[in-house]
């Protein structure tokens, strides 16, 4: 039931009439998605895995971003979607705990690359995967969290989804798509407990299986029923007490895709809060870590527990560090990407300030977790004022989002580095209107020989 209600609404998405600010947000989520995938590109995993997988390159229809380099939809999919994850910059749906930019824009960029599709199929495949997606993830929570990496789990169902549309799967064969993704999905939250690459590896897992569960079901290949809410299917093997009814509610007029969180920080959604809170106390008290005697963190339980590494030893630990990222955030003024580099890792200011952080779950904040991330920040200074700031929300989140110049800002800090500050102008445009690009096999990130050193 569950399967053919997403999948008929995957396919139909493909001719619907889509409002402006829906498009618009479809929009600001590939730029976002573009500048994560490029910035990752050339970093671990992805080179290493570009490497590994060279004899599937080179030929197909779909291209590695930015390289050009042509590769099967599966593996562009895969390798593509490992990098958009890999610096932690990708966008989040705040309330399934999930980041669907990583699997959905790379597999259905992929596929859309090999069907020579134009920029608005482009955006109603990533608005159909962000849509099924968002509203699976979201019915899972918070249960499924406990032990799931959402983007690795519930991405391969956006990606099976988005990959529907951009494939011309039938409202059948998109349901059978979907119940094959939901059986291939896994991510488990141990591969981000320490310093690995196994988590960026989740997003490109996701996007090439659920690109492949939608090739397969244009064959002809189809899926069992009650995958997702049968008696051992995904809501009860992976969560509890899964409504099911609200996946499927309000799929006529409601459009969870206008309500994403674009990220501020190049680090875990988790510390934002903090994060803010921390540069907004430092900014109106003019503090510094020569006159900060204490800092004492209240958030919700999953950014303790998940974020609660007093001691980074790698630049990936210090992403996913409270202590580390609040203290960058008060040294530095910011936590982008010079706050997590070799250089930056062993500041001894930072260090300094790190030693006189304290943290623990607040109440109100766990309460109304995941809808809210919310956090507390309280300074004591060396001369015995103490300052207090509450966040309620994210900068970046909903109701707290990036302007459009901001997020332009972010994406120039990621992009403009790795093909230059012109290629990334020019794609920087064609992304805002990628609705009269032609042909997305033509899209300006540096290929050929301007990238050739990248690879």
């Amino acid at each position: 039931m569950i399967a053919g209600k997403l999948g008929a609404y995957a396919v139909e998405l493909s001719t619907r009439p889509l409002s402006d600010d829906v498009l618009h947000a479809a929009k600001r989520c590939f730029v976002d998605g573009m500048a994560a995938m490029i910035c990752g590109a050339v970093h671990p995993p992805a080179t290493l895995m570009t490497e590994a997988l060279s004899e599937e390159l080179d030929h197909g229809g779909a291209q590695i971003v930015p390289s050009g380099r042509r590769g099967p939809v599966r593996t562009a999919a895969l390798i593509n979607g490992a990098a958009a994850h890999a610096m932690e910059v990708d966008d989040i749906f705040r309330d399934a705990v999930y980041h669907p930019g990583p699997p959905v824009i790379s597999a259905v960029l992929a596929a859309s690359q090999s069907a020579g599709h134009d920029g608005m199929m482009l955006l109603r495949a990533i608005i159909a995967g962000y849509e099924v997606s968002n509203r699976v993830g979201k019915a899972m929570q918070p249960a499924h969290y406990d032990y799931w990496h959402t983007t690795g789990t519930i991405g391969t169902i956006g990606a099976a989804a988005g990959c529907a549309a951009a494939m011309g799967l039938t409202a059948e064969q998109a349901k059978h798509a979907l119940a094959n993704a939901v059986t291939m999905a896994a991510a488990l939250q141990q591969a981000f407990a320490t310093d690995s690459m196994g988590k960026p590896i989740h997003a490109g897992h996701a996007a090439e299986a659920g690109a492949m569960a939608a090739m397969v079901a244009k064959h002809g290949v189809i899926g069992a029923e009650g995958m997702f809410e049968g008696p051992r299917g995904f809501g009860y093997a992976m969560s509890r007490d899964v409504d099911w009814d609200s996946a499927v509610a309000d799929l006529e007029s409601d459009y969870t895709i206008t309500r994403m969180t674009q990220k501020n920080h190049t680090c875990c959604g988790h510390t934002f809060a903090a994060i803010d809170s921390m540069i907004a106390l430092a900014s109106e008290y003019q503090l510094s870590a020569e006159n900060v005697a204490s800092i004492h963190i209240g958030t919700y339980a999953k950014g303790v527990e998940i974020c609660g590494n007093r001691n980074p030893q790698t630049v990936y630990e210090a992403k996913f560090s409270l202590p580390y990222a609040v203290a960058a955030g008060l040294v530095l003024g910011r936590a982008r990407f010079a706050a997590f580099s070799e250089e930056k890792l062993d500041d001894p200011d930072i260090r300094s300030v790190m030693s006189r952080i304290e943290f623990e779950t607040d109440a109100d904040a766990e309460a109304k977790f995941p809808n809210f991330r919310s956090a507390t920040v309280t300074v004591e200074t060396i001369d015995g004022a103490r300052y207090e700031h509450h966040s309620p929300t994210r900068k970046g989140d909903p109701d707290n989002p990036l302007s459009d110049a901001e997020l332009e800002d972010k994406y120039r800090e990621l992009v403009d580095p790795v093909i230059g500050p012109n290629a990334a102008s020019k794609l920087l445009d064609e992304c805002w209107r990628l609705e009269q690009v032609h042909d997305v096999a033509q899209l300006s990130y540096a290929r050929a020989a301007a990238v050739a050193q990248l690879t």
